[in-house]
């Protein structure tokens, strides 16, 4: 169907329910915890970033989340040359959503999280994103020891992003709110172990996975993301399905010079035999036609019964075409991003 929403409205109803469920090229759901009905213990807001190095072939992963229970943050070093991960992470309980996350992506806002074993703060000022992190402790996969880094994301004001609104069909007060920011260049500063990098201009590229929602207790999603420049131009594209109702728009969306070309349903193409095997991707419209090929398969699995979470982020290379129209094929060789296949029951 892909509902295209334009105007600007509250979220919910006075039933619980989303106002209108679509998509969305600009933020224009208005979140108000007050009106989701569900108790604190079964709302999750979160803040992930992702950015990588094309020349340096990595890719560093920070995540600031309150799941109602508990405050969760990470920070995830990725190696694609290496083909290898290094991810530490802490909890804070009964945080009850007083961690401090906005209720819109636009509003300035800090969000800091600190234990011994690391420290995390997502600063937002006008067009700016600021996110600084440190683990001095981590071991990375070439055998160094700490990660730390001061790091900035431009957001262009005038760029779209994808955004949406949808529900679950035997519950249709769970709702997901998700807008992701892709093709932010990034500067600053990343050092791994004793070796300080900073950032070239053009050479990283990040993306935000802003969510809010209520969700019911056992989900599966695909994701997929990637940013960065062909032949001079911004581009990047968010891809994923099998969360939540998704009759009313899918979120497939290629970024083109900071414009949003819809897409219709996208399949993984996620083969048997394994995630490091290749994926071919392919698009019901045939506008997304890809081959990911896998470098690094960031897994983790829990399993406490009433509680269980198998996770795939996979990071990895996009060759293919991405066509925005008619008369506009983009062709990527060997494009940087990822792509995850995750099971949640809480």
């Amino acid at each position: 169907m892909q509902h295209e929403v334009t105007a600007r409205q509250p979220l919910l109803d006075s039933r619980g329910h989303i106002t209108e469920e679509g998509w969305a090229r600009k933020p224009v759901w208005q979140y108000d915890r007050s009106m989701i009905h569900a108790g604190k213990l079964r709302i999750k807001e979160w803040d992930y970033y992702a950015f990588t190095s094309f020349k340096g072939k990595w890719t560093i992963a920070l995540t600031l989340s309150d799941l109602g229970y508990g405050a969760l943050f990470a920070i995830a070093f990725i190696d694609y040359k290496r083909k290898k991960f290094a991810q530490t992470d802490d909890m804070k309980l009964f945080t009850l959503l007083h961690t401090g996350f906005a209720p819109t992506s636009t509003e300035d806002n800090q969000v800091t999280l600190s234990s011994e074993k690391l420290r995390l703060a997502f600063i937002k000022r006008g067009n700016i994103r600021h996110l600084v992190f440190g683990a001095p402790g981590l071991v990375l996969p070439d055998g160094s020891v700490g990660i730390d880094g001061n790091v900035t994301l431009t957001q262009d004001p005038g760029m779209e992003t994808m955004n949406i609104a949808t529900s679950w069909p035997k519950n249709r007060k769970a709702f997901y709110l998700n807008e992701k920011v892709n093709c932010m260049p990034a500067s600053g500063t990343v050092r791994l172990g004793d070796n300080e990098i900073t950032l070239e201009d053009g050479d990283v590229w990040g993306v935000l996975d802003w969510g809010r929602g209520r969700w019911t207790y056992q989900n599966r999603w695909y994701w997929g993301s990637a940013s960065g420049l062909v032949d001079g131009v911004p581009f990047g594209f968010n891809i994923g399905y099998g969360f939540s109702d998704r009759t009313p728009a899918s979120e497939n969306v290629i970024f083109y010079d900071g414009k949003a070309y819809k897409l219709d349903q996208v399949d993984f193409g996620i083969p048997g035999s394994g995630y490091e095997d290749p994926w071919h991707m392919t698009s019901s419209d045939k506008r997304f036609e890809m081959t990911f090929e896998p470098a690094v398969d960031r897994h983790s699995k829990t399993d406490l019964l009433l509680i269980k979470s198998v996770q795939h982020q996979v990071f990895g290379y996009f060759t293919g075409d991405a066509v925005l129209n008619q008369e506009k094929v983009i062709h990527l060789d060997a494009f940087p991003g990822f792509a995850e296949d995750v099971f949640n029951r809480w």
